[in-house]
């Protein structure tokens, strides 16, 4: 008789990749528990605290007693009605809070649900490279078969649809795009939109977009919604966080808009795995989603002094790197003479300076490393000094 349980993962588990940011919270660990004094411009977690107005309405939501049972599953219709006010004051675009509208326990929890809704074993989801990992991870766990979208700088690090093959696109099922975009902070036209829609339908191909960090923008240059484009509800969905825009990570909310059939075929998913976003959080997610836009304003000032101090002191060492139009990031190509994981090893080891390498982000995204805009401008200075006397 066998004295101890022999615990096998399922298949699906085993061919997991390790999950980038959790390896790099190791490294992060590792380096301060070795008494480094780290300056961490990898995980994009915003250093700036959420605006007093939404703490002040989740204190008094937490109080009132009916929260505290359980929620709706698609949640509360004002939380959803506040999302419709938000999408017509940004971007013009009417949505049906009752169909239209589905609340998300942050936008990765329904881009890693969204497979299992629509994908069957070895049906093909169209993910971009360098991307968020949770496209790949979710058509994993659902059993599909990603097909590779890389993104190259000489494409403004769109995807190149003419090097897909025809039988690929036949065989899709679901395509994701993110913009502005995750890691390489490039914004897309309207003329791109406009052809992922004459594909998506085309060959009939549900369009997930994730535009989590739409409200993080430089320059006056307002990124567009994919929903604001002819026939886009017709054929996809977009996720939104309120993680980046009112500095929410750990409040873990957002939401999921657009075409209704998609819309339920996620919300069957997730009434069947979660129970819904605690109602308090709703209760002050809806005071976010109404809040005037000089509060957001005020925090995209604090990112472009960050994005025009790093950019410049990088650009000054030499380094080739893509100067942001929108997100908190810097994609970086990495020195002659290293790789990505190199380099940021090279940086944490001799600088104290933790990065994200590029190909934690998918092949296409080796010879980069991305640095976040989420440390104060000292701290950035402070690390510009040391990547200058470690190069």
């Amino acid at each position: 008789m066998k004295s101890m349980l022999s615990v096998e993962l399922a298949d699906r588990v085993k061919n997991l990749p390790p999950y980038l940011f959790a390896a790099i919270d190791r490294m992060k660990q590792e380096a301060i528990a070795r008494g480094v004094d780290l300056i961490d411009l990898s995980i994009g977690d915003p250093d700036i605290p959420t605006p007093k107005r939404i703490v002040d309405a989740m204190k008094r939501a937490v109080e009132n007693p009916a929260h505290h049972r359980y929620p709706s599953y698609e949640g509360m219709l004002s939380y959803r009605e506040a999302v419709v006010r938000w999408y017509r004051r940004r971007f013009n675009v009417t949505l049906d809070p009752k169909t239209e509208v589905l609340s998300l326990i942050g936008s990765k929890e329904g881009i890693g649900h969204i497979p299992l809704a629509f994908i069957n074993p070895c049906d093909v989801v169209l993910v971009p490279s360098p991307g968020y990992p949770v496209y790949p991870v979710g058509t994993l766990l659902a059993g599909g078969e990603s097909c590779i979208m890389p993104l190259r700088e000489e494409n403004g690090f769109l995807p190149d649809f003419k090097a897909i093959p025809e039988d690929t696109f036949m065989k899709a099922k679901l395509m994701f795009i993110n913009y502005p975009n995750n890691p390489t902070s490039v914004t897309a036209p309207r003329k791109f939109y406009d052809e992922v829609i004459n594909i998506a339908l085309k060959y009939n191909i549900i369009v997930c977009h994730d535009a989590a960090y739409s409200e993080i923008y430089y320059d006056d240059e307002r990124p567009m919604s994919f929903l604001e484009i002819e026939g886009a509800k017709d054929v996809g969905i977009e996720f939104h966080s309120l993680s980046k825009t009112y500095n929410m990570t750990g409040w873990r909310i957002g939401f999921a808009v657009g075409n209704k059939d998609v819309i339920a075929g996620l919300g069957k998913i997730k009434t069947n795995l979660d129970s819904g976003v605690f109602q308090a959080i709703q209760e002050a997610s809806i005071v976010a989603l109404d809040i005037e836009d000089d509060v957001l304003s005020g925090i995209r000032r604090i990112y472009q002094e960050r994005r025009d101090f790093l950019y410049n002191g990088l650009k000054e060492l030499g380094l080739h790197l893509i100067k942001p139009k929108a997100t908190f990031y810097l994609w970086t190509k990495v020195p002659s003479g290293f790789d990505s994981s190199s380099f940021v090893a090279h940086l944490l080891d001799r600088a104290g300076v933790l990065a994200t390498p590029g190909n934690g982000f998918g092949a296409p995204g080796e010879g980069y490393v991305r640095f976040a805009l989420t440390v104060p401008v000292q701290r950035m200075r402070e690390a510009v000094n040391r990547i200058k006397n470690v190069l």
